[in-house]
């Protein structure tokens, strides 16, 4: 194929992420398939970015993710100089096919005010598309500029606006998924697990309820705010609660995590992550918002760890109820269906992982949705 995407990471974090850096880990797992089905590739990103690409842009020398827990007017400008200096290696060249941005909000806007002259984009919606509603009740991206969601739930809930310019959406891919179904059983572990940065949203106080109650191990793995370790959080002292997640942790989970019946052990990333979460019994997914994408759903799969969650978002698009993890629309119903989740046969979660989930499935299906894109902002410059 033919292709030069530039593919617009943003300033925030290297690809691939040190460790917890969920979009930078999704272009991190998208990009080598891309290239294998021979698309060059141009990476805007930070300078520590190690992903092997074809050419890269960077404004920043680091990932700048520190900075999002200063002032709002201190950190504003930060995503607004990466995406010019994004829009400055656009007009400089004219070899670029098409722009695959990432960058939340600011990312769509200015890649939607570039006007005719700049390259198709489209712009991939990895979150709660309520938080911008001025933006997308009112985006206007002419035939140029296209979006896609990670999950048809995702797009279900997108203003109108949002929904006339959508190409469709793309469930998230893992390395994890390739050959999963060949790979052998690990021994469970009587562990339950939950991923992900600690947020309200995520749940985590009604795991550790949960675990209590049901009296099962349970393990909590992610960040709470800037800090990625229990010693980086017990050293920040009390400014560390500015933070609305340290909050959250201090006041709803710290209380029920007892270093026994439940753990906070921080960021786990690599290995560690990868073995914590296959010889887990469940992989626990308490939500309280309409998950947009699930990486750490499909990760589970391929790793041979039931599910259980509640029903909210992309969940019942990812998960086969019965066969690869239990869903329920009632929170305090989850503790039974941990319970219950070794009726869960490991193996048919990780078979259906390598079908559904692997980079290659992802890659391919992007590759459509570029050709879509450009397609459609080709349409309006024939003549008629």
């Amino acid at each position: 194929m033919s292709l030069t995407v530039l593919m617009n990471a943003g300033p925030w974090l290297s690809v691939p992420p040190p460790g917890y850096g969920g979009i930078e880990n999704v272009i991190a797992t998208l990009v080598p398939e891309l290239r294998r089905l021979g698309v060059r590739v141009v990476l805007a990103s930070v300078g520590t970015s190690t992903l092997p690409v074809d050419e890269r842009v960077s404004v920043f020398p680091d990932g700048q993710f520190s900075a999002l827990q200063r002032p709002y007017n201190q950190v504003c400008g930060v995503a607004q100089a990466h995406l010019a200096g994004v829009a400055r290696e656009l007009h400089s060249r004219d070899d670029i096919d098409l722009v695959h941005d990432h960058v939340e909000a600011v990312g769509l806007a200015t890649l939607a005010a570039m006007g005719p002259d700049a390259p198709p984009a489209l712009h991939t919606l990895h979150w709660d598309l309520a938080k911008h509603p001025a933006l997308y009740g009112h985006l206007d991206g002419g035939d140029r500029v296209r979006v896609n969601g990670v999950s048809a739930s995702q797009l279900a809930r997108a203003p109108q606006a949002l929904r006339d310019h959508s190409v469709g959406h793309v469930h998230l891919a893992t390395p994890l998924a390739v050959d999963a179904h060949r790979r052998p059983r690990p021994p469970k572990g009587r562990h339950v697990v939950v991923l992900g940065r600690i947020n309200p949203g995520k749940g985590q106080d009604v795991a550790a309820r949960l675990a209590h109650r049901c009296r099962f191990p349970l393990v909590l793995a992610g960040p709470v705010g800037p800090y990625h370790r229990p010693e980086d959080l017990a050293a920040a002292g009390d400014e560390a609660r500015q933070n609305p997640d340290v909050r959250f942790f201090l006041d709803e989970v710290a209380p029920h995590v007892d270093g026994d019946r439940v753990r906070w052990v921080g960021t786990v990333a690599g290995q560690d992550r990868d073995d914590l979460v296959a010889s887990a019994r469940v992989t626990l997914f308490p939500l309280r918002w309409e998950e947009p994408g699930g990486t750490a759903v499909v990760e589970s799969l391929a790793l041979g760890t039931p599910v259980v969650a509640t029903a909210r978002g992309c969940l019942p698009e990812l998960i086969d109820h019965g066969r690869t993890g239990l869903l329920t629309d009632d929170e305090e119903q989850l503790g039974e269906l941990v319970l219950a989740a070794g009726g869960i046969d490991p193996a048919q979660c990780r078979r259906e992982a390598a079908t559904r989930f692997t980079p290659a499935v992802m890659a391919q299906r992007y590759v459509e949705l570029y050709e879509r894109v450009r397609q459609l902002a080709s349409a309006r410059l024939q003549p008629v």
